[in-house]
């Protein structure tokens, strides 16, 4: 089932001085339960589109539409109740609230959703039991190292339910061991609960795990590969 549409995707910084055409009419359809990596050289795109698809940024020309709703129409008090209620979000630097411990970063949003208290904590302990972090729920940012940040972000992502999970360059600052856990436990959530994962990443190791690769140059696809077609082809 389709849950991501783009059409004739354009993004224009600084029109009206230096025009950077970030994208260049991009069309791309994105299935339910994909496990999907978007893919290009620094400069290529694959962030802003990135952005587009979370409404985190507006295209100069095109429509990206999610679950049947363009979400160019919507206001921006409707865009971010539509981002809070249907997109995690997991960035490369992590962005954790420094102030708050593991366990109250994961139940921010479920409170600005309007949770009631026993079920937001019962949720991100559960969350972070199931990433690994039982033991670290009081723990703040500075005492986590970056392999566990990242394991609260992912953790956060998932505290809303989202229809889908998009993580811009999530294994860019972490080591091998805990870029391999990360993957995994992000393999085993699309696996078991159909959770629709999109990266953007140049990351090899994020490549090799990803079942489809969306090669994005010069803020256009350039190839767009199913890999467990490519597999069968191969054979």
């Amino acid at each position: 089932m389709k849950v991501i549409e783009l059409k004739e995707l354009h993004k224009i910084y600084n029109p009206k001085k230096v025009p950077v055409h970030a994208l260049n009419g991009i069309d791309l359809d994105i299935n339910a339960g994909e496990f999907t990596a978007i893919v290009g050289p620094s400069g290529s795109g694959k962030s802003t589109l990135l952005n587009m698809i979370g409404g985190l940024d507006t295209p100069t020309e095109g429509k990206v539409t999610i679950n049947g709703i363009d979400i160019s129409t919507l206001s921006p008090r409707q865009l971010i109740d539509f981002r809070l209620r249907n997109i995690g979000f997991v960035f490369q630097d992590y962005s954790l609230l420094p102030v708050l411990t593991a366990r109250e970063n994961v139940e921010f949003i479920m409170q600005l959703q309007g949770n009631k208290k026993a079920v937001y904590k019962q949720r991100a302990e559960q969350l972070l039991q199931e990433v690994g972090l039982g033991d670290r729920m009081d723990n703040r940012p500075s005492n986590l190292s970056g392999g566990q940040q990242q394991r609260v972000a992912v953790a956060r992502a998932l505290a809303s339910k989202p229809e889908f999970i998009l993580a811009d360059e999530p294994t860019a600052n972490l080591d091998s061991h805990s870029t391999n856990d990360l993957l995994e436990m992000m393999q085993v959530l699309n696996k078991e609960e159909n959770m629709t994962f999109i990266f953007s990443t140049h990351d090899q190791r994020v490549i090799d795990k990803a079942r489809r690769v969306i090669s994005i140059v010069d803020g256009k696809v350039a190839e767009d590969i199913q890999v467990d077609q490519a597999l069968k082809l191969a054979k």
